[in-house]
């Protein structure tokens, strides 16, 4: 398999930022996952702190493998929608000074469509909107160079690849959360078989069944359900070059846990 370039959530390791950063070196990750929300925001990053910040990067040899932009509400939404739109254009921005190629979003859930009659369905006023929004941000990432990886809430991988399909060729791609998927009752390995070469980002993030609480939870790198030697196997299939970003959430040693998860995707 293709040499992994291997990246750490920041805000996973639980640490001040600048240390999260040496830490993610330290454990030997090749870059960096921002959340461009709540940890480095644009709007309070001068062209100062952007020249320290790339240097700081440039000393600990990680690059920003991507970033994330965390919403409240997906895409879809009406509700303060323009300004949702401006923020995630924002990130977008960042993202490219920072060399950056992608940006992972939850666009929320993928609506249906609607039975006509005078045809066999139409798009309701929720697909309409999430087609437009999608149109235009992927739009402002070609020209910024930034690719738009969504995460979403979805009923089977065709109603993806149908929605997918009404964008301009390039809008959408995809982000693999496998804890995400597993949580909403979907396979990682179909995911990739169906959906592979839409790709463009992976967490590597695993979870089990808690049969007790009906619940899943998420787990260190490798002792889940996810099978990741298969997962990155089919990857490679459909040549998948980007990044894998490691996430780690609720660990009382998530230090621990990352460089453990780092040595796991290493030897795959």
């Amino acid at each position: 398999m293709t040499a992994l370039r291997i990246a750490a959530q920041t805000r996973a390791l639980a640490q001040p930022f600048k240390q999260a950063l040496h830490t993610a070196s330290a454990i030997g990750c090749d870059g960096v996952q921002f959340d461009a929300r709540n940890e480095v925001r644009p709007a309070e990053l001068s062209e100062t702190g952007l020249r320290q910040l790339r240097k700081m990067l440039d000393d600990l040899n990680l690059r920003v493998g991507s970033l994330c932009f965390p919403t409240r509400r997906g895409y879809a939404d009406p509700t303060d929608l323009d300004r949702r739109v401006e923020a995630t254009i924002t990130a977008m921005k960042l993202a490219s000074q920072l060399k950056a190629r992608i940006l992972v979003c939850d666009i929320g859930r993928l609506p249906g469509l609607v039975a006509s009659a005078t045809s066999d369905s139409v798009a309701n006023p929720e697909t309409a909107t999430l087609t437009e929004v999608l149109t235009a941000l992927g739009a402002h990432g070609m020209r910024l160079g930034v690719q738009l990886a969504a995460q979403a809430r979805f009923d089977s991988f065709d109603q993806v690849t149908e929605f997918i399909a009404t964008l301009p060729e390039g809008s959408l791609s995809l982000d693999l959360h496998p804890a995400s998927l597993l949580a909403q009752g979907h396979s990682p390995l179909e995911f990739v078989s169906a959906l592979g070469n839409h790709i463009a980002h992976v967490h590597a993030v695993d979870a089990v069944r808690d049969f007790s609480s009906g619940r899943n939870l998420e787990v260190e790198l490798g002792r889940g359900s996810t099978d990741f030697p298969a997962l990155l196997g089919q990857l490679e299939e459909f040549d998948y070059r980007s990044w894998v970003t490691i996430e780690r959430n609720g660990s009382e040693q998530v230090v621990e846990d990352c460089a453990n998860a780092v040595k796991f995707l290493r030897a795959i």
